[in-house]
């Protein structure tokens, strides 16, 4: 076991150790999401989600092409 400074400083390093690999959940969401829809600007994983959010959300409009 260690006493004193040493310990201190065993306790900082776990804590900036522990506090950097968190990460942001809205850095993860910015990269996931990488479709768009042109009408109401949300933002979808990919194509699939994107066709039935246009047949949910928006009936008498087309879905773009895959090509985007």
């Amino acid at each position: 076991m260690t006493r004193g400074k040493q310990k201190i400083e065993a306790q900082k390093k776990n804590a900036e150790k522990n506090q950097k690999s968190k990460g942001s959940q809205f850095e993860h969401r910015a990269v996931a999401l990488k479709v768009t829809c042109s009408i109401c600007k949300a933002q979808l994983a990919n194509q699939n989600q994107l066709n039935d959010h246009y047949s949910a959300k928006h009936p008498k409009e087309k879905p773009p092409s895959n090509s985007e």
